[in-house]
């Protein structure tokens, strides 16, 4: 399997991140020298997610392999985003680990969360309150607070991106899939936000000067989703689907709503307010009683909410830029002990054996990348049509 994971030397190209970076970035010849690679977890326009285990200490990681082909002539915006990336620290928000550069690659070292998607648990609890939505959203949000407080706009919230840390009951929340949104995500304004359109504030899609405020409308829709299970815009047509969006019309529909709090209706209005201007912050959002105080139900809402979670969040995991459900199957299979995995192994059905990032040169080689949805992490600064100016 070794010749079709990427190599390089040591000698050699141009890093893109600069002198700034050489405190952080690690130079190797093979990254396998120090990680066993599981199997592929997801795979981008052109980057590939690996399950790999740290030689040293057996740990767990997820590893985002780059060509570095891929970033020619955007050296400056993988610099800053990856800058960025690495400061970025707090309890819900997955973390950038290390870096390490090949003659080829980069290889982004990433925390590794295996509690599995949000939609996943909600389906499988036996009881769900808007409680436990409450306390989902509150993580969020002081997540969101601490990227916003850092000047930096996330852009693209959506459940997909929202993890638990672990298979644990009471697992915390982790916002996940921060990439490189300068380098892979898909350029203009309207054609980023038609990646995901259901959870996309009405300025983004008008085209218009955007701020952090975008973040918190998107909090907004997955509260609404969190707590009857469908999305608040929806239509087959995208141009019907996006006049929906730039009014800002939605409802709260009988009988899916019937049982839900006064309050948890006024804490969605307040972030799904088409003004950005009028649009709650997160530190506002925090404040909510819903959120800070004791006006969320504890009446079981299971039932219905897991229903509709099924009949419209159904999807093809193998087309997502990160399986989170392999991770967990993966995690199943160490706690079972079934795991035949030892030291320096590949699990047998790994595409690793397959056409896993060649080497520059063996493009046509049958290696398949399909396009991944807008990635994320975007500065709030000049180029973004952003008053702030950045970070």
């Amino acid at each position: 399997m070794g010749n079709h994971f990427p190599v390089g030397d040591r000698s050699s190209s141009k890093m893109p991140l600069g002198e700034d970076g050489n405190a952080w970035k690690k130079k190797t010849s093979d990254i396998k020298e120090m990680y066993d690679f599981k199997e592929v977890l997801g795979t981008g326009a052109f980057s590939e997610v690996v399950l790999a285990e740290e030689k040293r200490t057996q740990k767990l990681v997820a590893i985002k392999c780059i060509p570095k082909k891929a970033l020619e002539g955007k050296e400056n915006s993988i610099e800053n985003e990856i800058a960025v990336l690495h400061k970025i620290k707090h309890a819900n928000i997955v973390s950038l680990e290390d870096i390490y550069e090949s003659k080829s690659h980069l290889y982004l070292v990433m925390q590794l969360v295996s509690g599995g998607e949000l939609f996943d648990r909600i389906v499988e609890k036996g009881f769900y309150t808007e409680k436990d939505a409450s306390k989902l959203i509150q993580q969020i949000l002081d997540a969101v607070k601490y990227l916003h407080d850092m000047g930096i706009v996330h852009r693209d919230l959506k459940p997909e991106n929202l993890l638990y840390y672990s298979m644990e009951e009471d697992s915390k929340i982790m916002i996940s899939d921060f990439g490189l949104s300068k380098i892979e995500g898909s350029g203009s304004v309207m054609s980023t936000a038609c990646g995901t359109p259901g959870y996309v504030a009405p300025e983004v899609l008008a085209q218009k000067p955007y701020s952090k405020a975008v973040d918190c409308w998107s909090i907004g829709v997955i509260a609404y989703i969190l707590l009857c299970g469908y999305p608040p815009f929806y239509d087959e047509n995208d141009a019907k689907l996006f006049e929906q969006i730039l009014k800002a019309e939605y409802e709260f529909d009988s009988p899916y709503w019937d049982d839900i709090s006064d309050s948890a209706k006024d804490f969605i209005v307040h972030l799904m307010e088409k003004d950005p201007r009028k649009r709650y912050t997160c530190e506002q959002a925090l404040q909510h009683p819903w959120i800070a105080g004791d006006t969320a139900l504890d009446k079981n809402i299971h039932e219905s909410v897991s229903a509709q979670i099924r009949k419209n969040f159904a999807k093809s995991k193998w087309k997502q830029a990160f399986n989170a459900t392999a991770v967990v199957r993966h995690m199943r299979r160490l706690q079972l002990g079934t795991s035949q995995e030892g030291p320096g192994q590949t699990t047998p059905t790994s595409p690793c054996h397959g056409d896993l990032l060649l080497p520059e040169g063996h493009e046509n080689s049958g290696s398949v990348y399909p396009s991944l949805p807008p990635l994320l992490l975007h500065h709030v600064c000049s180029n973004c049509h952003s008053e702030t100016g950045g970070i």
